[in-house]
């Protein structure tokens, strides 16, 4: 598997890659403006990510932003809904109107800090499923 790890808070990112290490290759990008050229570099390279887990307040650009050019890249590499990365956003924010909003955007789950790891898991499992 391929995973993608979007996260501007080092310790946050350390545990994600940690985690994620043990099932695959694991990318990382500190904020969402990398993790909208990461995912393009990977449409353009028919290498996709399988999961990507993206942190809503981040600099340079917001994971809710990120988010939907995301989607909106895979759109535009037509790529099939059950090809495209899972979309997991992880927050501090445990508050409806963020998780609305990241749901409309189409991440596929929430993550509330600290990570929890059986949580995370099985959204891997889930993907591998797919």
């Amino acid at each position: 598997m391929k995973f993608l790890v979007v996260e501007d808070e080092f310790t946050t990112r350390l545990i994600l890659q940690k985690i994620l290490a043990e099932h695959g290759e694991v990318h990382v990008a500190a904020n969402g403006r990398e993790a909208v050229e990461a995912v393009k570099q990977a449409c353009e390279d028919g290498e996709l990510y399988d999961l990507i887990t993206l942190d809503v307040i981040m600099p340079e650009m917001d994971g809710q932003t990120a988010l939907k050019e995301i989607r909106d890249l895979e759109s535009l590499h037509s790529i099939a809904h059950t090809n495209r990365a899972r979309v997991i956003m992880t927050t501090a924010m445990n508050d409806g109107k963020s998780i609305m909003a990241a749901f409309k955007e189409q991440c596929d789950g929430y993550l509330v800090k600290p990570i929890d790891r059986a949580k995370l898991e099985k959204f891997i499992a889930e993907r591998r499923a797919i």
